[in-house]
């Protein structure tokens, strides 16, 4: 344990970073690479959820830290968001309207998912005149006000009303609540694939009538691939498995290589309605960080590789074949964002203890606490999979014993 004066680091973690939790697993981090975190005292842990799907191509890649270090010999910030021409703003937003379908080609840079969320539905509203919101249950899109009135769970919304009026909730997966989007709807917004919600994969055939239904009512269709994007589910974005096109596209977490960055993309004509009336109608200070986005220009061209994404479903197969336990119930997602269905929660915490002595980090999910979450680096080897998949069955065997004690 590290000190600092007479105070250990965990004491003054405790006291001085605000908490999110009353038990935070405080491992103390001296380095992180590849596929690995070493703590303080040499030890060194798997990680097998990539810092919650942010770390898509590993902890500080090459790559990556030679576009930061190039950068930084260049300039920071220089001024809000949207005022100065920037290079690597401007080749990161080409880029990635080179890769999404027409007509997404424009792309607003923030710095997290929620904002994400906060500046589509503000755009939403205003493109449509609109105040009507729906989401699902079981739906996770940040934690700001904004995104928290879309969240799909009471349960964390407690003590923190009122939050936005107007906002309704469907079943995902369930075609008659369709019915529920009316002119009146100003957007719908959905996961891709539910990630709190234990990967909940959407039907191919609900997914479709979902984009018809919006598209008939006028209705703008927002799809967040935050937990989703970036070659997770073995494409760029995992509406691409699905066949449709989203009018707003969220994006976060894993597209910067390790450094906070995000962004909502739409076509040309719709982004410019943030513009006037009134002008400034979205303002961000940091979005769009210069340093930032030469990080996550940096990641994407690693994902884009040839053969990258196309490696992912033979990883996500292996660990199906090696997670086989009496008390794994099922394994739901697809690629590299899987859930580990068990009994209990009890039972996975109790397993996610027994993986951090073991030598790995795995978490649960937030609205499937019965789940266990796999979601490694995308750069993960076979032999790491191999030596994760040992150290969770192990976990969980040790997990049964303790528990009928």
């Amino acid at each position: 344990m590290q000190q600092i004066g007479s105070l250990s680091l965990r004491s003054m973690f405790l006291q001085h970073v605000a908490q999110t939790s009353p038990f935070p697993p405080m491992l103390e981090i001296e380095q992180a690479e590849g596929v690995f975190i070493t703590d303080t005292a040499g030890k060194q842990y798997i990680d097998f959820i990539s810092g919650i799907s942010v770390c898509n191509i590993g902890h500080r890649h090459p790559k990556v830290v030679q576009a930061i270090q190039n950068q930084l010999d260049k300039y920071l910030h220089v001024m809000v968001y949207g005022e100065f021409v920037q290079g690597p703003q401007v080749k990161l937003a080409s880029r990635l309207a080179e890769i999404l379908p027409q007509p997404i080609d424009s792309i607003y840079f923030v710095n997290s998912g929620a904002e994400a969320t906060e500046g589509a539905l503000k755009l939403a509203k205003r493109a449509t005149g609109r105040s009507e919101i729906l989401a699902f249950h079981n739906a996770y899109h940040g934690s700001t006000h904004g995104a928290l009135s879309v969240m799909g769970s009471d349960f964390f919304k407690k003590g923190y009303g009122p939050l936005l009026p107007n906002v309704g909730f469907l079943t995902y997966n369930h075609l008659p609540d369709l019915s529920k989007i009316t002119e009146n709807t100003a957007c719908v917004i959905a996961e891709s694939i539910q990630g709190e919600a234990g990967a909940k994969i959407p039907d191919y055939l609900w997914l479709k009538a979902l984009r018809d239904r919006c598209t008939a009512t006028g209705t703008l269709l927002i799809l967040d691939e935050i937990q989703t994007g970036f070659g997770r589910t073995g494409a760029c974005f995992a509406f691409r498995h699905f066949g449709i096109v989203p009018d707003i596209l969220l994006m976060a977490k894993g597209m910067g290589g390790g450094i906070p960055i995000g962004a909502f993309a739409a076509s040309n004509h719709l982004m410019k309605q943030l513009s006037y009336n009134p002008l400034l109608g979205h303002i961000t200070t940091f979005g769009g960080n210069a340093l930032a986005c030469a990080a996550a220009a940096a990641s994407l061209e690693v994902i884009l590789e040839p053969g990258f994404m196309q490696a992912i479903p033979a990883k996500e197969q292996l660990i199906r074949k090696l997670l086989v336990h009496p008390e794994i119930i099922a394994i739901h997602g697809m690629g590299l964002l899987l859930a580990a269905e068990m009994r209990d929660n009890a039972l996975v915490l109790k397993t996610m203890e027994n993986c951090y002595a073991g030598g790995l980090i795995t978490d649960w999910f937030l609205f499937a606490d019965n789940c266990l979450r796999i979601a490694p680096p995308l750069t993960i080897l076979d032999q790491e999979i191999t030596k994760a998949c040992e150290i969770i069955l192990k976990a969980i065997d040790q997990a049964v014993e303790a528990l009928e004690v």
